[in-house]
């Protein structure tokens, strides 16, 4: 029987180049109208007992060369479970995987992927629970709708949203975490969270490249992580239905939810470098590092982007342009596509449940801060209104 390797579904993404027995030369496909290319899922079918070697040949220019020393692919047999190809290596920009296939039909990715078919499935079982709110912010350009789930009722309005780049769907994992932590009705924090906060969470920004397979844009080819400083409804209706929804509501604290390829830990990045910053906003956010770094062994503060120097923010990105524009604590959240190198795990890697993990840990961590936060919201009403 003859290896058949398909991507035509949801999240799908690859191509055959050369097929020689057990051996098959593979190229990720490029996001539509651009040049980013990462993100890959497959389907390998009619390799049940055979050793199968699969290159995917054209790693070194995709958009994170540095992305694929010491990564490991990911195999699932049921879509569910998903465990490290332990025989990965790169060199010479190719990717190689090699397997043994216990059955004929076997997934592969480069992470458990996040279909929108899973997240029609997590949007609609937690807009049906007690105290969850639903809202359509808007239509993504292929006629999406940008979902928007809303829990508590509390002064404190905290945004959390995910999958700006869609191919990072350890986000979207994440999401699932917090959401499962929210509105569990028997867990103290969340009981707390939502009488003092009002979370409104989009779990998924990007639904046309979370569809289509991207790595990192939208069906206009855009990087929606570069568009909020001026967002159009012909390029980026995302970002501008997001935005315009936050203005409704003012801006406490806001998470945006990332994958880093590169770096093998779990991370913050803040808007140090912004025209407005204030010691109250940075004073929060190092409070809550520090705070989730004590909480969860799987966060660390020592890896992570170059800090900008004062005034040389990007102020394109929504972390720094929320900051800006609200003054409030916003922050981003980087988790690694390879592993937390300071705690590994051999045979997951990264994954989905330790995504989950460290959701759970960030709300722990945003309740320990909301004296803080309160008090943050208090002198910044005092300063406003003495400015007025």
């Amino acid at each position: 029987m003859a290896l058949v390797i398909s991507s035509a579904f949801d999240a799908g993404n690859i191509r055959v180049a050369k097929q020689n027995g057990d051996t098959v030369d593979l190229e990720i496909v490029t996001d539509h109208m651009s040049d980013f290319y990462q993100w890959f899922y497959f389907r390998l079918s009619g390799a049940a007992g055979r050793e199968v070697t699969l290159r995917i040949t054209n790693c070194a220019a995709s958009a994170y060369p540095n992305g694929w020393p010491d990564y490991k692919g990911v195999m699932s047999l049921d879509r569910e479970d998903w465990i490290r190809i332990s025989e990965t290596s790169y060199a010479d920009g190719v990717l190689t995987m090699k397997l043994t296939a216990p059955q004929d039909l076997v997934w592969i990715a480069y992470f458990a992927p996040y279909s929108m078919e899973r997240h029609h499935d997590l949007v609609t079982q937690t807009a049906a629970l007690p105290g969850v709110g639903y809202r359509s912010l808007g239509k993504s350009l292929d006629g999406q709708d940008l979902d928007c789930l809303t829990i508590g009722e509390g002064p404190l309005n905290v945004w959390l949203y995910a999958r700006q780049h869609p191919g990072e769907t350890m986000a979207e994992w994440w999401m699932e975490g917090a959401l499962e932590k929210l509105t569990d009705e028997d867990d103290p924090v969340a009981r707390v969270l939502r009488s003092e906060c009002t979370f409104r969470i989009v779990p998924n920004m990007n639904p046309d490249g979370s569809r289509r397979g991207h790595l990192r844009t939208n069906a206009a080819g855009m990087n929606l992580n570069r568009e909020w400083h001026a967002p159009s409804a012909e390029k980026s209706p995302e970002v501008l239905c997001v935005r315009n929804a936050m203005d409704e509501t003012g801006v406490d604290f806001a998470m945006d939810v990332h994958g880093d390829e590169a770096i093998p830990a779990n991370f913050l990045a803040g808007f140090e470098g912004i025209p407005s910053h204030t010691d109250r906003q940075q004073r929060l956010f190092n409070l809550f590092g520090e705070t989730l770094e004590r909480i969860s062994p799987d966060f660390q503060r020592e890896q992570g982007y170059e800090i900008p120097a004062p005034g040389e923010a990007n102020m394109s990105m929504s972390t720094t342009q929320l900051a800006e524009r609200y003054g409030c604590v916003s922050m981003t959240l980087e988790m690694p596509f390879k592993d937390n190198f300071n705690l590994p795990d051999e045979v997951y890697g990264w994954s989905p449940q330790r995504s989950k993990y460290l959701a759970y840990a960030c709300l722990d961590s945003l309740h320990a801060i909301l004296p803080e936060l309160k008090a943050a919201r208090t002198e910044k009403a005092k300063t406003e209104k003495e400015l007025a």
